[in-house]
């Protein structure tokens, strides 16, 4: 790799968008698939088509509690001349003409019946039911097939799973799902001065991986959480080649330009450097890379760069790998309680905790506030310090503040990124 990057401290560096897109066309997608139970494909991605096997329901069943009848026994029934019908036991499999038969809502509706009396407008007097009120046929029933029909093409190859979707499936008679295998995405955590548990004077307890690790799982792949490898560069050479069939490879710390900051000396031996700078704040050290055809995703050490730049860079590229997009953050909208400041051409991303507008507690996934409410307030956790993990870890989202804004003021409306979800 060139001395110039080192002795230029990223004078030029890359907009978010654009070195983002060159990450992902770096990334090719697996092709690997299992069936699952459906209970347990939610988020999963469908990879044939899937169509229903049988109807749902599967019979005619009663959409109200009440009497199965032959509609045309009801007609000219009203309150004072009532059709008068001979009452069958519940369980009777066929209504005769004449007869009617108790039924309740989702019951299969006798053979033979092809309408149910409500059951406020029938009343039971020995072996008999007078009804009071005519029925069509139809009314009060729902057809076999009335919520999905036999054959009906439930979802293509690409549908991300949910959970609604996966109660459709065992609705139809389906007990596993033919879907993509998750991307495994393989973490390792570098630097000499990282260890497990009490930490000496110049240590710091590894934290990074393990939060890396943690949001691969919460963003739907299979984390190889490694154990952390010393400021070596035959050692990081070793720990990256071992990983290279992983869909995605993601290291922590030592991505910057300094005398330990091997990591990107190490991609670029191993393969390519792509990208080596973004124009992003907290993190802008990221080093993306590719070798052997794997994507390589090379985090700043400070924890909170480090989780800013897994959000925009590796949850991206791990979804690409498994088949999909990544979807955008869900946001709340919110009033800025104090101004935030921002480098111009920099996209900084602001870490704030959400209060509700009464102080009365609240939920910040809630959504927008009803109409007419004020909004939540979006207070700051920390201005800068991309080391301190507390400012992340105790807010609720960020608010990015895009590259043509010098700063954002104290009152303005603002979308705050709710990005520590299952998504």
């Amino acid at each position: 790799m060139s001395h110039d990057r080192r002795e230029s401290g990223f004078k030029r560096r890359t907009r978010v968008a654009d070195a983002r897109a060159t990450l992902l066309d770096a990334v090719t997608p697996h092709d690997r698939r299992e069936s699952v139970p459906v209970a347990a494909a939610d988020g999963r991605i469908v990879t044939e088509p899937i169509d229903a096997p049988s109807p749902v329901p599967g019979y005619d069943r009663a959409a109200m509690d009440g009497y199965a009848v032959r509609a045309g026994d009801t007609f000219g029934a009203g309150d004072r001349s009532p059709a008068v019908l001979d009452a069958e036991p519940p369980e009777t499999a066929a209504v005769a003409p004449g007869e009617a038969a108790r039924v309740h809502t989702g019951s299969a509706v006798p053979e033979g019946a092809d309408a149910v009396v409500m059951i406020e407008q029938v009343e039971t007097v020995g072996e008999e039911v007078e009804v009071f009120d005519a029925v069509a046929a139809g009314e009060n029933v729902g057809e076999a097939g009335e919520d999905v029909a036999a054959d009906q093409r439930l979802y293509e190859p690409g549908h991300v799973l949910r959970p609604s979707d996966l109660g459709l499936l065992r609705s139809v008679g389906l007990d596993e799902v033919a879907v993509r295998e998750p991307a495994e995405v393989a973490v390792i955590p570098t630097g000499e001065e990282l260890v497990e548990s009490d930490p000496g004077p110049g240590e710091v307890i590894e934290t990074n991986g393990l939060t890396v690790s943690r949001l691969v799982e919460r963003w739907g792949g299979e984390a190889r959480y490694r154990d952390v490898v010393t400021d070596d560069s035959d050692a990081l050479r070793e720990a990256v080649a071992a990983d290279l069939d992983a869909d995605v490879v993601v290291t922590t710390g030592g991505s910057s330009v300094g005398a330990r900051d091997l990591i990107p000396e190490v991609v670029d031996g191993l393969g390519e450097v792509l990208v080596h700078g973004v124009a992003l704040k907290p993190g802008h050290p990221v080093c993306l890379g590719r070798a052997e055809g794997t994507p390589i995703v090379s985090l700043p050490g400070y924890p909170v760069a480090c989780i800013v730049n897994a959000a925009q860079f590796l949850r991206p590229a791990m979804k690409r790998a498994g088949g999909a997009d990544a979807a955008p953050f869900p946001t709340r909208r919110a009033t800025l309680s104090r101004k935030v400041a921002s480098e111009p051409g920099v996209r900084t991303f602001a870490r704030v905790g959400l209060s509700p507008p009464d102080g009365e507690g609240g939920n910040p996934e809630d959504g927008e506030s009803a109409e007419g409410d004020d909004l939540p307030t979006a207070t700051p956790t920390r201005a800068s310090g991309s080391g301190i993990l507390s400012s992340v870890a105790l807010a609720d989202g960020w608010v990015v503040v895009p590259e043509p804004r010098e700063g954002l003021d104290a009152g303005e409306t603002v979308d705050v990124e709710l990005w520590e979800v299952n998504a």
